[in-house]
């Protein structure tokens, strides 16, 4: 297996994982044999609304069977959460600095129907990679790899438990004063509010 720092693909990747990526200078791993864990990052990704926090999830199709390898998930369609996500994001975003220097980069991902979670969640990682200015390599893992070590947060970022949970430095927030700050959202709110110096608060 190639070497590098092991991360799972998330949707959106919320602060936090680009933290890590940013103090470690080795190559991205995306893990993708591992069985797909639910009700993770995965498929959810937090954004800041003038209601308080939001949840985005993308929904996958369910099998009859109980291991499936996160390569193989594929997004359902039945319903349109693209358009409802999209919705929410300029909903939320739209007087933010900086949406609209972003916002043709972004809406392909609520246009387009990706067949496989796992290349949907990874060509957001590489678009936003570039707008964070952190050039890594990224690669697969060829199988599964049971050892862990300092390298590997294949199970880090929980949304329940998250020891990484406020890794990065305060930064304005659209709706900060009604609401407070609100920790470790999707690395969008940063981007949408602090543009191209969104990598200093990492």
């Amino acid at each position: 297996m190639s070497k590098g720092i092991l991360l799972p693909a998330l949707f959106l990747p919320n602060i936090s994982y680009f933290h890590v990526i940013k103090n470690h200078e080795e190559p991205i791993l995306i893990e993708q044999f591992e069985n797909f864990p639910k009700q993770t990052f995965r498929t959810r990704a937090k954004i800041a609304t003038a209601n308080g926090t939001l949840d985005l999830i993308v929904p996958t199709v369910h099998g009859k069977r109980m291991h499936v390898p996160m390569k193989d998930i594929r997004i359902n369609y039945d319903h349109p959460w693209q358009r409802l996500h999209w919705l929410s994001l300029q909903t939320a975003y739209r007087s933010s600095p900086y949406f609209e220097y972003y916002e043709d980069d972004f809406a392909p991902f609520f246009e387009k129907k990706f067949e496989f979670l796992l290349d949907f969640n990874v060509q957001q990682l590489e678009m936003m990679l570039k707008m964070l200015k952190l050039k890594r390599d990224i690669s697969f893992t060829d199988s599964y790899q049971y050892a862990e070590g300092e390298m590997d947060y294949r199970n880090v970022f929980r949304p329940k438990s998250n020891p990484l949970q406020n890794p990065a430095k305060p930064y304005y927030q659209l709706f900060e004063e009604n609401n407070g700050f609100r920790s470790n959202l999707s690395a969008v709110d940063l981007l949408f509010n602090h543009g191209p110096q969104a990598k200093n608060f990492l």
